[in-house]
């Protein structure tokens, strides 16, 4: 691990035997979402890949105030609002959930819409985060940068695995960075 900024940046340390090691894989955070509106929307799930293997997901029980649905967000992610009603978690047995899985670094790909809905969830369960949320791009150099969209396409095609779940894209996060830190 380095420091740059005042900020905790994750440097793997190729093995013998050209593996990938690491004193530890950054924490990788997903969230789908009623709608792109942010104004309106909320999580509906969230999903965390953690050391790049352990896994957890949460649907989310919508608060009553939450009213935003898209029926195109609905067929992305195949998640109906009455699935949330009916088995969703409450907002703040996710945000513990998060709290106490989580490491004081967690990283996305997409900040603006994630640190939204972070924040959305956190609020409503009237909870404060104890981690910080991070982009994805501060773990990564210029050359990186260019690179990811291809390493994660290579990534899904590997893991056949259907985008748009949370802890799914989770995965999909760890395994294009861990790709890109070989």
């Amino acid at each position: 691990m380095h420091w740059r900024q005042g900020k905790l940046i994750y440097k793997c340390i190729p093995a013998i035997t050209g593996d990938v090691i690491s004193n530890q894989i950054p924490a990788f955070i997903d969230f789908e979402a009623s709608s792109l509106d942010l104004i309106a929307s909320y999580p509906i799930e969230a999903g965390l890949c953690l050391n790049g293997k352990y896994l957890h997901s949460w649907l989310i029980k919508p608060c009553e105030t939450w009213l935003d649905w898209s029926e195109s967000a609905e067929q992305i992610h195949g998640i109906e609002r009455d699935e949330l009603t009916q088995s969703g978690e409450d907002v703040a047995t996710v945000a513990r959930a998060l709290n106490r899985l989580l490491p004081e670094q967690v990283f996305c790909d997409a900040f603006t819409f994630d640190s939204f809905w972070l924040h959305r969830l956190f609020r409503a369960a009237a909870i404060e985060p104890e981690f910080q949320l991070e982009s994805v791009s501060v773990l990564l150099n210029s050359r990186q940068v260019k690179l990811w969209p291809d390493a994660r396409q290579h990534v899904i095609s590997e893991l056949g695995l259907p985008v748009h779940r949370a802890k799914n894209d989770a995965l999909i996060l760890s395994h294009t960075w861990q790709r890109l830190n070989r």
